[in-house]
């Protein structure tokens, strides 16, 4: 089918793009390859809302922003039916969902983690989680690995973080560097459907008015109380988070690891990974793991009231920046997209994003199979992350190989996938206790 052979219907109103938006919110399970495909089954081909071109354009033009491309998604065809008020209502009834059952689980998770059933759940969700990040490392290998270029990109991007701990920012910055001077810049189509008219007094004004907006909260915060406040460090490493992750939710958790675990020991690395099985099981965005981290980040600081802060500081700065880019930006999109400068800089931090998670893959299954990791300094600067090998954990290796069996040879879907997880890692801890 061509471009633009989805006729469009009349533009909805209000009240069923509410509607559309909420039943996409509540059934966006699979992250956000799966929450696209739904977006497109329910707007282009069930509603006839926006045409395939308009669709793709706005994916397009999300893939170059940073933070969670599908909630922009979302967020862009809410704009382009029914102006901001659209765009605020699909952006957050696509979060929505997701967040509160994401707060419940979180509260499930510290009053009742400790009971044995609920542990030998977690134990087997940790394994799910790897045969999940191998599956996003393949899927995005698939897409970002074009040139040998890309290639030694993606390389360096893990070494860098493997070897040197580099902060992840400068990796970004740097991949996106090469990009801009790559000989040969990329090739981006151009959309058939007519786009607004894009004035830069009118982004501006946007820019600083939803800018304002989000950083309102972690700013008063930071004046009221002080930097070093666990609450006002949340805001500035999610504030942070969202204008420098780039490649999606699994490019986000390197450097959320990299900070919440290794820098600020807000919480464990095996509390991270239960709280990425848990963002597995909820619809909505996959980042909403950052809101787990807040919590816990809260919880252990201060108990249950900084923890309700900390997760509602931790969602709002992950989210709220894409109202800026959609809102600031959006109007823009097609002379973005028609850029093939722009779209050798996305190349190279697509392939510098394959090097990261790689290197969270990496990160996450030492942490699954090993009770004791550290770092071996070789040389200044250069100390890789190492187990040792008594801590070796066998159980946790046979349930790592039965999901990476059940992901790629099976093709279990995501919720299946840490639904298995969970009785099989009940099983083997029953086994073990027996």
């Amino acid at each position: 089918m061509e471009l633009g052979a989805h006729c469009m219907t009349e533009t909805p109103t209000l009240r069923d793009l509410t509607a559309a938006s909420f039943k996409i919110g509540c059934l966006g399970f699979g992250g956000p390859a799966g929450q696209i495909a739904l977006m497109h089954r329910i707007f282009v081909d069930q509603k006839k809302w926006v045409g395939e071109d308009m669709f793709l354009h706005a994916l397009n033009f999300c893939m170059l922003l940073p933070g969670p491309e599908a909630q922009q998604l979302a967020t862009y065809v809410g704009w382009r039916l029914h102006g901001v008020k659209g765009g605020l209502v699909a952006g957050l009834l696509f979060v929505l969902p997701g967040a509160l059952i994401m707060l419940g689980l979180s509260l499930i998770y510290v009053f009742a983690g400790h009971l044995a059933l609920v542990e030998a759940a977690f134990y087997g969700v940790r394994a799910a989680v790897v045969a999940l990040i191998a599956e996003a490392l393949l899927r995005v290998g698939k897409r970002a690995l074009k040139t040998s270029a890309h290639w030694l990109i993606a390389a360096a991007s893990f070494l860098a973080l493997w070897l040197g701990q580099v902060p992840f920012p400068l990796v970004i910055l740097g991949a996106g560097a090469l990009g801009a001077l790559s000989p040969r810049p990329g090739t981006m189509a151009t959309p058939t459907s007519p786009q607004p008219t894009a004035r830069a007094t009118d982004a501006f004004k946007a820019a600083v008015f939803w800018g304002a907006l989000w950083l309102a909260p972690p700013l008063l915060v930071l004046l009221a109380l002080s930097p070093e406040h666990t609450l006002a460090q949340i805001g500035v490493l999610f504030s942070t988070l969202s204008t420098v992750t780039f490649g999606g939710a699994y490019a986000t958790l390197a450097y959320l690891a990299q900070q919440a675990v290794d820098a600020q020991h807000w919480l464990s690395a095996a509390q991270m990974i239960d709280g990425l099985g848990l963002a597995e099981t909820t619809p909505g965005p996959l980042v909403l793991v950052n809101q787990f981290v807040g919590f816990l980040a809260g919880w252990n600081s201060g108990g249950l009231g900084l923890a309700l802060a900390g997760t509602a500081m931790a969602t709002w700065c992950t989210f709220a920046p894409s109202f800026v880019w959609i809102f600031a930006g959006a109007p823009f999109a097609e002379r973005l997209r028609s850029n093939a400068h722009a779209a050798a800089i996305l190349q190279a931090i697509t392939a510098a994003t394959l090097g990261v998670i790689a290197h969270m893959a990496a990160w996450f299954t030492l942490h699954v199979l090993f009770a004791e990791i550290g770092r071996t300094k070789l040389a200044p600067g250069i100390s890789p992350l190492w187990p040792d090998a008594t801590s070796f954990d066998p159980v946790a290796a046979g349930l790592c190989i039965a999901m990476l069996a059940l992901a790629f040879g099976a093709r279990l879907g995501p919720l299946t996938l840490v639904a298995v997880s969970i009785l099989l890692g009940i099983a083997a801890r029953g086994l073990a206790l027996a």
